[in-house]
């Protein structure tokens, strides 16, 4: 939509209801403006160029709906790519949130399973111990020399003497 000149200039042409209109004649159309002289048309024109540039940067209706959010039209918006990197940060800490909420669950249950297994060492050692302690009295042992008649111990009768053995 631009016209050459004989003198290298080149200049816009603007859009006319009247096919032979130009940019130079003395009333111009644009659009639905009527403009006096070509440079208020050029300028008119650099406005709307400038206008349908920033288009896509004007706030969104005042009001989100589902379709608009599911559509995608809100991603367009100045503030929303303005704060890209803010978002990113947040949906960057907010995975980093789960994996650890994650993994502290894992070693709070492998702890839980530790524990348990310690108490029940700790009983069954302690069971063990009973036992043996019971089994390994002198009254018990005494039974069970009783009830082998093969053993060759049995109580002694005399209490023990102690043998002292000089130093040399």
């Amino acid at each position: 939509m631009k016209e050459e000149t004989g003198n290298n200039e080149i200049k816009p042409k603007a859009e006319t209801a009247d096919v032979g209109q130009t940019a130079d004649e003395e009333s111009v159309n644009v659009g639905t403006e009527v403009v006096g002289s070509a440079s208020e048309a050029r300028q008119e024109l650099k406005r709307l160029v400038e206008e349908q540039a920033r288009e896509d940067e004007r706030p969104l209706a005042g009001e989100f709906k589902l379709a608009k959010i599911l559509g995608g039209e809100f991603l367009t918006a100045k503030i929303i790519r303005q704060q890209l990197w803010l978002i990113l940060l947040v949906v960057g800490f907010t995975i980093i949130y789960i994996s650890n909420r994650y993994s502290c669950d894992k070693q709070r249950i492998e702890i839980a399973r530790l524990n348990k297994e310690l108490e029940e060492a700790k009983f069954k050692a302690m069971s063990s111990t009973s036992d043996l302690t019971e089994v390994s009295r002198e009254s018990n042992v005494l039974e069970m020399l009783r009830q082998n008649k093969d053993s060759v111990l049995h109580i002694p009768s005399q209490p023990p003497y102690i043998i002292n053995v000089p130093e040399q």
